[in-house]
């Protein structure tokens, strides 16, 4: 068939118009994708999505957020700001960044003491935070802190052998003192032999298992402070009695031994001491939390509603547990005949009561001092637990809900004879097919 000249132009004419209109289609859905933006997560975790309470903090803010990373050129810590507030962009979008080469202006750097690791500076209406590690939860609850404008201060009792919040012992809070700055939490001591009073300013009262007992004008300190409608965190362990006052002033007693858990062996722990908590009553502190949190060597609690608190029990332990009283060495079994109770059983109760009508007054005692010290904060919720507890004792209950994520094991472990079949069929296999797939075609082809 002969092409005239005219028919040929239409034909060519006809492919340029198709062409055009593809390439406007093209640029249509480039244009509408930059102004209607789609993603999904389709991560485990959830990890590049904002929070809710991240999301309800946003839509109450009114005024812009400008967030300014002094950060050096070329550091890779840039890329991971930068994603992340792009999900907080994308939900309102005059939440602003800019990156600052601190070399480029040193004397703002003096200025705001930036050391090597560079500097997060978020302002909202005028008020500054200083961030020198950042992710969802610290940059969230620095945003509410700005919001609020309000300075909480923790006060932990020392002088008796008690665990720091800036100590480095595996025994001491210093790593979860560090995790309280970051989120604008002021840790400090008192030592009320020394200062016979508590700080007004402070929030909250922190009785981290003292070793020795308290002179007898101390213990009418902290009971005149819980009179006056104080907040407390008090830790103690099976073995310590320095605080029994204390318990039986809030109405709590602790029962003999320590609890035992032998379904801690279905998570690989070998120690029977160690408890395991994974089904949370209903409360604040616990809304939404679906990780495990563990804790060494703990003891059971009972209240017996003579303090004035209206109590809830806030951890307890799972159905294979018990409290051992005898000693921890070699077969252990429940034994009702020793006065040990089965469980479930508590260990932890947060206790409530209104002073006056305009303050609740909070209260947390817990069986375990160890679930939040150096040695066991990195495990599993513990971190999370310990942050919610302060948080609803400081009435900051919007904090709660933030979670501290922690990233899923993003290893591959990979057998030697699994590495060698892979390298085997990449490198010999999956070319020798190609080739042969390529041979077959060009002879058939060849044959017609």
């Amino acid at each position: 068939m002969n092409l005239s000249r005219r028919l040929h132009q239409q034909i060519a004419l006809k492919n340029s118009l198709a062409t055009l209109a593809l390439l406007c289609l093209i640029a249509a859905l480039a244009w509408l994708s930059l102004r209607y933006p789609l993603q999904t997560d389709i991560t485990h975790n959830a990890s590049n999505t904002l929070s809710t309470a991240s999301q309800k903090l946003l839509d109450s803010l009114p005024d812009k957020v400008r967030i300014t990373a002094y950060i050096k050129k070329g550091q890779p810590i840039r890329l991971q700001i930068a994603q992340l507030v792009d999900r907080y962009s994308r939900h309102k979008p005059d939440v602003t960044l800019s990156f600052i080469d601190p070399d480029s202006q040193p004397e703002k750097a003096r200025e705001l003491a930036i050391g090597a690791e560079g500097l997060v500076l978020v302002d909202y209406q005028g008020r500054m935070e200083k961030l020198k590690f950042i992710d969802e939860s610290t940059l969230t609850n620095a945003l509410l802190h700005l919001a609020n404008a309000k300075e909480r201060w923790v006060t932990f009792l020392t002088g008796h052998g008690e665990r720091l919040p800036d100590g480095i012992a595996n025994f001491d809070f210093g790593q979860f003192g560090k995790e309280l700055a970051r989120r604008k939490i002021t840790a400090l001591t008192v030592n009320l032999a020394a200062v016979p009073a508590i700080p007004d300013n402070s929030a909250l009262l922190v009785i981290a298992a003292p070793t020795v007992p308290l002179l007898a004008g101390e213990q009418q300190i902290i009971k005149q402070y819980i009179e006056r409608g104080g907040n407390l965190l008090l830790l103690t362990d099976p073995d310590n009695t320095s605080v029994d006052a204390l318990q039986q002033q809030l109405g709590i007693h602790k029962l003999p031994g320590i609890i035992v858990d032998s379904g801690a062996r279905l998570y690989g722990i070998d120690d029977p001491s160690f408890v395991l908590a994974n089904d949370y009553p209903s409360h604040p502190v616990t809304r939404g939390l679906q990780i495990i949190t563990l804790y060494p060597v703990v003891a059971a609690l009972t209240h017996d509603k003579t303090g004035g608190f209206a109590a809830l029990p806030l951890l307890n332990s799972g159905p294979k547990t018990w409290t051992e009283t005898g000693p921890m060495k070699g077969a252990i079994s429940f034994d009702a005949n020793n006065n040990e109770k089965q469980g479930p059983l508590a260990f932890a109760y947060a206790l409530t009561r209104a002073p006056d009508k305009s303050t609740e007054q909070r209260v947390i005692v817990i069986g375990d001092s160890d679930f939040i010290a150096n040695t066991y904060l990195g495990n599993v919720g513990n971190l999370d637990m310990g942050l919610r507890l302060v948080n609803w004792l400081l009435h900051d209950d919007q904090f709660i809900d933030i979670p501290a994520k922690t990233a899923i094991d993003k290893s591959l472990q990979l057998t030697q004879t699994t590495v060698a079949l892979i390298g085997f069929g990449f490198l010999i296999i999956v070319p020798l097919l190609l080739i042969s797939t390529g041979l077959i075609i060009w002879r058939n082809r060849k044959r017609r």
